[in-house]
């Protein structure tokens, strides 16, 4: 408070124009920007690959706008479904409402580059509109996995831990049961990361 108060009277004696008190006492201890999150770290480094890989076509599922699809459709057109209704148009993005835990989901050989970050562990819990499912995940794994072309790239992220459900913010996944998803549906684990909270790295999979 005492700089906030110094400061303020410095600036009043310098500027005659109508001026409102909202105090930011805060933002003065803090370092330029948020990067102390697995998101911020997943969104940067996931984007990164697939400028780099070029994929012919991109699917995103149930990651978020104001990150990681801002980031792609700086620089080409992705194509997200979620199970959300998105009512803005974006440029660069098309837009399909979709639940992926729709058995009935049939879209085959739809996508050579597939990405699901932190979106996985919210299927089946109700959260966000969708069906309560404890088995939900199971079939959205295997309805995303369908998606993907022979040779794809599948980017996943989720969190990691001792497996339990967090009712009804999210699962957390051992993360050999993300192995063994992969594995019975015809997935080879390509590449691992995982975040520690120093924001060191982003918490992320990607399969192959």
């Amino acid at each position: 408070m005492p700089r906030f108060i110094r400061d303020y009277f410095r600036f009043r004696s310098k500027y005659k124009g109508r001026l409102n008190i909202k105090p930011c006492l805060h933002d003065w201890y803090e370092e330029s920007g948020n990067i102390r999150n697995e998101y911020f770290w997943q969104d940067l480094l996931v984007a990164k690959d697939i400028f780099s890989s070029m994929p012919e076509k991109h699917v995103d599922i149930g990651s978020r706008i104001d990150g990681f699809i801002a980031h792609i459709a700086s620089f080409r057109e992705i194509e997200i479904f979620d199970i959300r209704p998105i009512t803005a148009h974006i440029p660069g993005v098309i837009f399909k409402q979709a639940d992926l835990m729709n058995p009935e989901y049939n879209l085959i050989d739809y996508c050579d580059s597939l990405s699901c970050l932190h979106t996985l562990e919210h299927f089946g819990l109700g959260r966000y509109g969708d069906p309560v499912d404890p088995l939900g995940f199971k079939q959205g794994f295997t309805n995303m996995a369908s998606s993907l072309k022979k040779g794809g790239i599948f980017y996943l992220s989720v969190p990691i831990g001792i497996e339990r459900v967090e009712f009804n913010a999210n699962r957390v996944f051992d993360p050999h049961l993300i192995v063994d998803l992969a594995k019975n549906n015809s997935l080879k684990l390509k590449n691992r990361l995982f975040a520690d909270f120093n924001g060191k790295r982003g918490q992320m999979g990607s399969l192959a």
